[in-house]
């Protein structure tokens, strides 16, 4: 097998591949806001007659006003893996080293091997990744927590990256971002916040040394006009999500009360998934659930193989997972 195909990562959100109409599908797997606010999807016309502005300065503006820093401490990606694949080709190569936490997000990893990099045990790293909620257990450290762990691993050219996904809706929602300092760099994505996987957009923040360095390396025009047009009527509706936080935390304590009566172990998780222990071959629960037109995410990749993660949706979608949980649950016993 060709050494680049072996660090091809696999992600959940397969549906459109895995059904052949994808009304057949309700994909737990993708972990996206199952209560979004309502954006402008649309772009003026205008817009898609001439290049974007690859220095993206308005859009940095406006993150920047968000987030309360410069516009120079932003770099923006097509989805926040490309993010990581050039902080990973900005600062590491070959004779560099990186850690990755065992059991999280398989990206970092195959981003730093693609730039060169050795694993190393974490006081020995240049690049130390933290998923913030952890994926897929949805483990969250508290901001004093996490202040803590980066003081301990304090170094001078050392990074740590948090990648911060799924911290808009998180409860509780405690991001790191206006820590400046040139050892931090945080990870964002608008995907999972405004249920838009389809518009690939992500986008980091740190200190403008390495933000410059970043931006050098990021491929020119990686944000098209749509994506544009979508990411700026989204920053103005960023107040919403406290909303969403709030309806997926009650379908999500329902979720727990039915998955725990049935025998299964949920990870104490605050994010809008479930990480959860069957103490089954994880393969077979997967292929129970899509026989009900189900898609749930197999956590064997994370190298967990009795694990799934399953998103917190709406309630009707979750009751057809409940039935379906009941269904083979009686089956099964």
């Amino acid at each position: 097998m060709n050494y680049y195909s072996e660090l091809r990562a696999v992600h959940g959100g397969r549906a459109r591949y895995i059904a052949k109409n994808r009304s057949e599908i309700i994909d737990f797997s993708a972990s996206i806001n199952p209560f979004p606010p309502k954006i402008d999807l649309s772009v003026p016309v205008d817009a898609l007659y001439r290049y974007p502005d690859d220095e993206y300065l308005v859009l940095k503006q406006i993150i920047a006003r968000h987030h309360q820093c410069s516009p120079e401490n932003v770099t923006l990606g097509n989805g926040s893996v490309e993010v990581i694949r050039t902080l990973c080709h900005t600062v590491l190569g070959c004779g560099k080293k990186y850690y990755v936490p065992p059991h999280t997000f398989a990206e970092y990893e195959v981003s730093a091997r693609l730039a060169g990099a050795e694993p190393s045990e974490e006081d020995e790293a240049d690049v130390i990744f933290i998923c913030n909620p952890d994926n897929p257990s949805g483990v969250l450290l508290s901001r004093d927590d996490l202040f803590q762990k980066i003081n301990d691993l304090r170094k001078e050219g050392r990074i740590v990256c948090i990648d911060e996904a799924f911290i808009d809706l998180s409860d509780p929602k405690q991001s790191i971002i206006g820590e400046h300092s040139p050892g931090i760099f945080v990870l964002r994505s608008l995907t999972k916040s405004f249920a838009i996987p389809g518009i690939r957009f992500g986008y980091g923040i740190g200190d403008p040394a390495l933000i410059a360095s970043m931006e050098v390396m990021r491929p020119p025009w990686t944000i098209n006009a749509l994506a544009e047009s979508v990411v700026l009527s989204a920053f103005s509706h960023y107040h919403e999500l406290e909303y969403s936080r709030q309806r997926i935390l009650v379908e999500k304590n329902r979720l727990i009360s039915v998955v725990q009566n049935h025998g299964w172990v949920c990870f104490p998780g605050s994010a809008n998934y479930l990480l959860i222990d069957t103490k089954t071959d994880a393969r077979i629960i997967t292929d129970l659930f899509l026989k009900h037109g189900i898609l749930v995410r197999d956590c064997t990749s994370f190298e967990l193989p009795t694990s799934i993660r399953i998103a917190v949706r709406t309630p009707e979608e979750n009751d057809r997972l409940i039935r379906a949980l009941e269904s083979f649950h009686s089956c099964m016993h």
